[in-house]
């Protein structure tokens, strides 16, 4: 087989991977935009014969999307503001004194990220609840999502202060700068593209949890997005074109960030590899 030839098989291969992994996403818009009847037409229709666009109109109004989506915001900026105030400073402590018990260390707390929040949700409702925590169950949440996060968070950004020579700082110090100085001035603006693509999986991360807001808030007032469209299920749920069109207006802004920033996210999440 020629270079040409395995080319195109290895592009062919490809663009049927991505069409397998996006059909779900394609169904979800389609589906939102049937009526009751076409959703359980046999066969299924790949296109809705009459578009029906008054149902975002309808979900948004009836299930005050505006003030969920708010809620998930808040949360989810929250989270991030709070790990990235605490987690840049780990991180660069981390990458500048190495040695094995750090990375053992690093090693055990990672581990710590196979657990699921279903299992992390019951000792954490018992600690928030005896330390009174509930009474700010947003609060609550935010905290619980950064101490769940935060690991993921130091392992990208210390290898990105990993990558920012050391004599960079040591010519710094030598010209007068303090280290705190040397830090702000000549690290964080090296390392700034890491921390940013960092935050922003954060970010995509916080705005779609479920379990610690699910358990935590009760106050309708006050829960985010996707409890709301957890508020669709029931014994008797029929109503696929209205959950479909919640799950759009509600995955539509991450999918934006995340095809707009897209090289941004790979060039930061490999800047840490190349030295």
């Amino acid at each position: 087989m020629t270079e040409t030839n395995r080319n195109r098989l290895m592009l062919l291969i490809a663009i049927v991977m991505a069409a397998i992994y996006l059909f779900p996403l394609y169904w979800m818009y389609i589906t939102a935009l049937k009526s009751g009847s076409e959703m359980f037409a046999t066969p299924p229709t790949f296109w809705p014969s009459v578009p029906q666009w008054s149902t975002y109109a309808f979900v948004w109004e009836s299930r005050g999307m505006g003030r969920y989506l708010w809620n998930s915001l808040i949360i989810a900026s929250g989270a991030v503001v709070l790990i990235t105030v605490l987690g840049v400073g780990c991180a660069y402590v981390l990458a500048r004194y190495r040695n094995g018990w750090v990375d053992i260390g690093l090693f055990l707390i990672l581990m710590l990220q196979v657990l699921p929040a279903s299992l992390m949700i019951t000792p954490i409702f018992v600690g928030f609840s005896q330390l009174g925590m509930l009474d700010y169950p947003r609060l609550a949440v935010i905290i619980a999502i950064a101490a769940k996060s935060m690991p993921f968070f130091v392992v990208l950004v210390r290898a990105t202060f990993m990558a920012v020579p050391m004599e960079l700082e040591e010519a710094a110090l030598v010209d007068g700068n303090s280290r705190v100085g040397a830090f702000f001035h000549i690290v964080l603006p090296l390392a700034r593209n890491g921390i940013l693509v960092s935050a922003i999986l954060i970010f995509m991360q916080a705005f779609g949890e479920f379990v610690y807001s699910k358990s935590i808030i009760q106050d309708i007032e006050l829960q985010p997005a996707s409890v709301g469209l957890n508020s669709f299920m029931g014994p008797n749920t029929n109503e696929w074109n209205n959950i479909m069109a919640y799950a759009t207006i509600y995955v539509t802004p991450i999918l934006a960030i995340f095809v707009l920033l897209q090289r941004r996210i790979v060039s930061g999440l490999t800047s840490g590899a190349i030295k």
